[in-house]
């Protein structure tokens, strides 16, 4: 069983990074053969609208036509049982190469040639003839679960997550929030007051994180068999 995680986060070894190797350990002890890529080690494009994977008889088999250094991640996405992909939130959305990743790997195994829906005005089918189990792990520096919904953050998880169970099968969401932003706040403006507290949720309520994304990784296992 193949389980593969994706770095959306340009920072490594920090939280969205930590959030996946502890989703990853969970995976691994319960048996996947797991790896890890980092999207911002090769800076890719996102959708380019070629419309190569809804030309009838295509051949592209859900793998993106368009050739470049995303390609290879992609491709072992198609090929695994698990994926499970991390961002940090930035200015209320993923990063741009967790869009990218995630423009490229659902829209080839969406099918328009689905039985219209009049009520929802859909015609939507996917092309896959098995399962993955997917899930989404956001990281954010929004102090408190009432500033997500607020924000609206909750509505574009919710859909994401939609989308990936409607093409994949499965799909659920993580997310920490509170993050710890740099490693030395002294070094940057910001107000006082801001690291004593950020520092206390780090110490006492990151660690929950970490266990929930270690249980995540091993759920997906499970479901998997």
């Amino acid at each position: 069983m193949k389980a593969l995680f994706v770095n959306g986060s340009p920072r490594k070894n920090w939280n969205t990074y930590k959030m996946l190797e502890s989703a990853m350990k969970g995976a691994s002890d319960s048996g996947a053969e797991t790896e890890l890529v980092n999207l911002y080690d090769s800076p890719a494009k996102g959708c380019i609208s070629c419309f190569a994977c809804k030309v009838k008889n295509s051949k592209t088999n859900g793998l993106c036509a368009y050739r470049d250094s995303l390609t290879p991640i992609l491709q072992k996405a198609l090929e695994s049982d698990i994926i499970v992909a991390g961002s940090p939130i930035y200015f209320s959305n993923v990063t741009a190469l967790t869009r990218a990743f995630l423009e490229r790997l659902m829209f080839p195994v969406l099918s328009y040639n689905g039985k219209y829906d009049p009520e929802t005005h859909t015609m939507e089918s996917r092309i896959l003839t098995r399962d993955i189990y997917t899930a989404m792990i956001y990281t954010m520096g929004y102090p408190d679960e009432e500033g997500i919904k607020d924000f609206g953050y909750l509505t574009m998880f919710h859909e994401t997550e939609r989308f990936m169970r409607q093409l994949f099968g499965y799909s659920e969401t993580l997310y920490a929030y509170n993050t710890y932003q740099f490693a030395d706040y002294s070094r940057y403006d910001v107000a006082e007051g801001i690291e004593p507290m950020k520092a206390k949720w780090r110490e006492e309520r990151f660690p929950e994180d970490l266990r929930k994304a270690y249980e995540l990784g091993k759920r997906l296992v499970s479901l998997a068999k």
